[in-house]
């Protein structure tokens, strides 16, 4: 077959070994191998059987995120159609999609995929839903009729695409494109082609992972060539020396407290309508600066609502939105029921029976079968209070002409008990109006038509963004045998009203939008619909105090430097394509952004793998959306997303506060054997009670605060700089601060139960209990970075760090007096006195760290 079969290629991938071996192809992964290889060389199975489980964990769940990540081009594959009716050997016959070839005629009906790109030859009212391609909420009317070559692809009517949905019609065409040549074979590329992005976090402890190691290795090299040239000691009790340095130096446990970190905060997402698919996403959204969201279904409801209805008195405004029956007409502020005013019976009387949609109550949501904005109608009739049922008995439906473009209006006729006939008619106002001799009032009364007085209100409403829809009546004395288009266009008909219809943004998401700004993030529309459209839906949201439009039009004109100026300036970019989407995200990281995205089609997917967080919805989203983003939505809503951002800061400072509490561990400890080495002393602390500090800290008293809750001024913060180191000049303070605290109490403890006659095994015993009081009561001082914890809500507010200080207390008793541990980590019992002294030494550390914070709190105070 000379174009070959019309299906998406294979792209080339990593076999499930490579990808696992890949999981271990990083420089802190390798610091805890080299880590896991000296204890077993040392003989402490235990302790490396301990590391290499983190190890291997950690690996098995990147492994099994990136097999999910490969699953976003299958399931572009899978929405290809399988079966096609096409015309060859002069008949019309079905067969396998696959099977088509350019210059084959296809035909198309309600309910089909579209099989591949087809140039259209013949239409028939057909319309197709292409919002998977263009985001565009409403199906597209087609003709056969040429358009410009540069047109948007949203704007070309004469083209049915690969893998988009016929709702209404039917219609045949011509493929001129199969398999990988289609758009969406193209997106399917483009996305293949696509560099996921790491997030702030991983390159960040990426960055402090490589340091980390050269430190160590530079510490314990130099502190093995002082003891061996300058101090004399054998080289083969200087390398344990310096073994035990770099073991104590490096944190055995962090990798593990980042895992549980995130994987409560995907918890917490998840009780917030957010899933998280991708657990570094979860930091990510807390360093989000800029929010590029789609409009339809996420800002607005993806529910066509009537807000308006033009009368010849006025414009009445309509609440509620979507398709439940909830709200009412009011007019000048003031509501107005139905009963008051006869014309809004008539106009729901021809908006439910010139339809042919359905609407219904399922599992407690009001859902529509066929034409969204026809669904719409249904919900101005119930709201009018037309009961469905008793109306299409008075006067049942007896013959229709369906909406085409050639005529612009679709009429039904309906004959009452009396047998007189109703003639039913809605379509474009124009030619609607064209078509009547009257209108009437909210009286209900015809009067003359007066066109031109109708003119203002409704450039009014499309000013606003909103689809005008005209509809009339028309009663015949006696019975018609049929509908035809001489009884519609010999007019006569009475204009009942002009309708304002739209996709309403949602109240949550108004208020989210707000929010995010409060918090410093800029919140950009891309969307595939019209620029009028989008930047009225972009002012009802308040995203900028002059909202600005861009179109994909002006995006195919810039350079990359006129398109980064652009993205700074404009908060809607409107009629965006797949590239158009994925330049506006890279334009943004390339101006230093973190750039979450929202989408929910096959057009938006390359653009969720590019964003340094990508949301697809859960409910109206393509399988493909899902599998290219990090989070999913369970409720298509924003707001949702702005609850993530906040939980994600949270997860942000609990592990910078993980951090800056297991570091000052390692220095103390490692501290602790420098100063051994650097004054020739007995080691105080031997490598195996080393590990079995920096676990027991890690498992019982760092995950303490990963369950912190988030701090009052989260939201309120601006979004931190995506270039800030993860341990900034504060938090390196801190934890060197608090580090010489560890090493001054363990190192001094330790000699003084040396001076007073104790066993070497006593004295080290009393060391290790020393650096973890200390690092007890510091837990306490973690709470917060900055803000007093000397209080009931700071020394009480948290239950797992009460549980976790009480698990700790149980393994140190153990570790002191079990007689299986003292052989195995060479411990002793110590006596009542040293106990009290090693928990003076741990309140000294509580309250030297408070007073460290107040003073950082006045210079904060003073530099504002």
């Amino acid at each position: 077959m000379r174009h070959g079969p019309n299906t998406l290629p294979e792209p080339p991938r990593n076999g499930p070994l490579k990808r696992f071996l890949l999981q271990f192809h990083n420089v802190l992964i390798y610091v805890l191998l080299a880590a896991g290889v000296v204890t077993l060389l040392l003989g402490h199975h235990v302790d490396s059987g301990v590391i290499f489980g983190v190890v291997l964990i950690n690996a098995l769940i990147g492994f099994l995120q990136e097999g999910k990540a490969e699953r976003a081009l299958d399931a572009i594959r899978d929405m290809l159609s399988p079966h096609a009716q096409v015309l060859r050997d002069g008949r019309r016959q079905e067969v396998d999609a696959g099977e088509l070839v350019p210059g084959d005629i296809v035909f198309l009906a309600s309910g089909d995929k579209v099989p591949a790109d087809l140039r259209l030859i013949d239409v028939r009212s057909l319309r197709i839903d292409e919002a998977v391609l263009t985001g565009e909420a409403q199906p597209v009317e087609k003709s056969p009729d040429a358009v410009a070559i540069d047109t948007s692809l949203g704007d070309r009517r004469s083209m049915a695409y690969s893998g988009t949905l016929v709702t209404y019609g039917q219609g045949s065409g011509v493929v001129v494109a199969t398999g990988a040549g289609t758009e969406i074979g193209r997106i399917s590329a483009m996305l293949d082609a696509v560099e996921p992005m790491s997030t702030p976090l991983l390159r960040q402890v990426a960055a402090f992972s490589a340091m980390l190691t050269w430190v160590i290795l530079g510490v314990a090299v130099g502190a093995f060539a002082f003891g061996t040239l300058l101090r004399g000691y054998a080289p083969g009790d200087m390398f344990l020396a310096a073994v035990g340095l770099a073991v104590a130096a490096i944190p055995e446990g962090l990798p593990a407290i980042m895992t549980i970190t995130l994987a409560i905060g995907v918890q917490r997402m998840a009780r917030r309508r957010a899933i998280i698919r991708r657990l570094p996403a979860v930091e990510a959204l807390g360093s989000v600066t800029v929010i590029c969201s789609d409009k339809t279904g996420t800002l607005t409801r993806n529910e066509m609502t009537v807000q308006r209805v033009i009368t010849a008195d006025g414009s009445l405004a309509v609440s509620g939105a979507g398709y439940a029956p909830h709200g009412g007409f009011e007019s000048g502020g003031h509501g107005l029921q139905p009963e008051d005013a006869p014309l809004l019976r008539q106009v729901g009387r021809a908006a439910l029976l010139c339809n042919d949609a359905g609407l219904s109550l399922q599992d407690g949501a009001w859902r529509v079968v066929g034409d969204p904005t026809e669904g719409a109608l249904l919900t101005l009739a119930l709201k009018a209070g037309i009961d469905p049922r008793l109306q299409r008995d008075e006067l049942p439906r007896d013959d229709l002409i369906p909406f085409e473009s050639e005529h612009c209006f679709m009429a039904t006729l309906h004959h009452d008990h009396r047998a007189d006939a109703w003639i039913m008619l809605k379509g474009a106002p124009e030619r609607v109006m064209a078509l009547c001799g009257a209108c009437a009032g909210l009286d209900g009364r015809a009067r003359p038509l007066d066109a031109a007085a109708w003119h203002g209100p409704m450039g009014e409403a499309a000013g606003e963004g909103m689809r005008l829809l005209a509809v009339a009546e028309r009663r015949v004395a006696g019975r018609l045998d049929g509908l035809r288009f001489d009884d519609v266009e010999q007019g006569e008909f009475v204009l009942l009203a002009v309708l304002g219809i739209t996709d309403p943004p949602r109240d949550e998401a108004v208020r989210a939008v707000q929010a995010c700004v409060a918090a410093g993030i800029r919140v950009k529309m891309i969307t595939g619909d019209h620029a009028a459209t989008a930047r009225a839906i972009g002012q009802l949201l308040g995203l900028a105090r002059e909202v600005r439009a861009v179109t994909g039009a002006e995006i195919e004109r810039m350079d990359d430097a006129a398109l980064a100026q652009a993205v700074r300036e404009t908060e809607i970019f409107a009629r965006a394509s797949p590239e158009h989407k994925l330049r506006l995200v890279k334009a943004l990281q390339a101006g230093g952004e973190v750039v979450a995205m929202t989408g929910d089609g096959v057009n938006d997917a390359p653009a969720l793998k590019r964003a340094d967080v990508g949301v697809a919805m859960g409910q109206k989203g393509t399988e493909a959306a899902k599998e290219a983003a990090e989070m999913v939505l369970a409720d298509d809503n924003f707001a949702s997303v702005a609850a993530a951002v906040e939980e994600g800061r949270t997860v942000y400072d609990n592990l910078k506060k993980a951090f800056a509490y297991i570091l000052p561990t390692n220095i103390g400890q490692a501290g602790i054997v420098f100063f051994a080495v650097l004054f020739g002393l007995t080691m105080p602390i031997t490598p195996a009670q080393i590990l079995w500090v920096n676990m027991i800290t890690a498992v019982t008293l760092a995950l303490a605060l990963a369950f912190e809750k988030a701090e009052p001024d989260i939201m309120q913060r601006r979004p931190r700089d995506p270039r800030e180191p993860l341990l900034t000049p504060f938090l390196l303070w801190r934890i060197l601060f608090v580090g010489l605290l560890l090493v001054a109490g363990g190192m001094g403890l330790f000699l003084w139960e040396l001076g007073r006659g104790a066993s070497l095994a006593a004295a080290r015993t009393v060391a290790v209990n020393a650096v973890l009081a200390g690092e007890v009561f510091y837990l306490f001082n973690m709470r917060s970075l900055t803000g007093p914890v000397l209080n009931r809500a700071g020394l009480l507010g948290n239950r797992y760090v009460l549980w976790a200080i009480g698990l700790l207390l149980v393994c140190q008793a153990l570790f002191t007096y079990l007689p299986a541990m003292q052989a195995l980590f060479g411990t002793a019992g110590l006596a009542p006195d040293a106990w009290l002294r090693i928990l003076g030494f741990g309140v000294a550390v509580l309250l030297l760290v408070e007073a460290e914070k107040a003073v950082v709190r006045r210079m904060i105070r003073g530099s504002r």
